[in-house]
């Protein structure tokens, strides 16, 4: 599907709403005891971006957005405000953040990931629109000069060029910035200045692309 590699506006994204999404059903047993079925193996971001809108230039700036976009035909990059970078909260961000592979001594490309859990369980999230200028690559340990790779902004790809692949075993580590890929969650941009005046914040959500 068509995608823009645009982001909205930091400033509209400061205040925003959201998090993730999973799908569980949820069967109550005439025992009294649940049976659970999860839908999603992973999780979805959804957004409302509505709450950082502060003034009439804001509500200008979303208009002209969403038409840009088409509504919800072209996606777009979103700076989600809790959750944009590789590094651990409080932490800076460095090279040695992520692993996101192990080499094998032909292999040349690695996904951009980024691992949530705790010890009774976890799951790797694909990254797949880093920021430029933003990712450092570190093979065990000893980090990569900037000539060793090339990194896909697109695509969160990070491709060894010859002569520089991890050799086997070797592990390969990441960090870096990154944005969601969203789209308007609707065809319909209902906003009113008159109700804005008056104190009421509009509902503006977004949805997360999955890759």
């Amino acid at each position: 599907m068509a995608f823009h590699e645009i982001r909205l506006p930091l400033r509209l994204a400061l205040a925003t709403s959201g998090g993730p999404v999973r799908r569980t059903d949820i069967v109550s047993l005439s025992n009294g005891r649940e049976y659970r079925n999860r839908r999603w193996a992973n999780s979805r971001r959804a957004y409302d971006v509505g709450s950082g809108i502060r003034s009439a230039a804001d509500l200008a700036a979303v208009l002209a957005f969403f038409e840009a976009r088409g509504g919800a035909f072209h996606g777009f990059r979103f700076r989600d405000p809790l959750d944009w970078t590789s590094a651990a909260p409080g932490a800076v961000r460095g090279a040695f953040d992520q692993v996101i592979g192990i080499g094998t001594g032909t292999q040349a490309s690695f996904q951009l990931v980024k691992t949530y859990g705790d010890a009774a369980g976890g799951w790797q999230r694909t990254i797949t629109k880093p920021v430029a200028g933003t990712v450092q690559v570190a093979v065990n340990g000893q980090i990569a000069a900037s000539t060793a790779c090339g990194i896909d902004t697109i695509t969160g790809l990070v491709t060894f060029l010859p002569g520089q692949l991890p050799s086997s075993g070797a592990t390969v580590t990441a960090g870096f910035d990154f944005d969601v890929p969203v789209r308007f969650a609707s065809d319909r941009l209902e906003i009113s200045l008159e109700a804005f005046q008056a104190g009421r914040i509009p509902t503006i959500p977004l949805l997360e692309i999955v890759p």
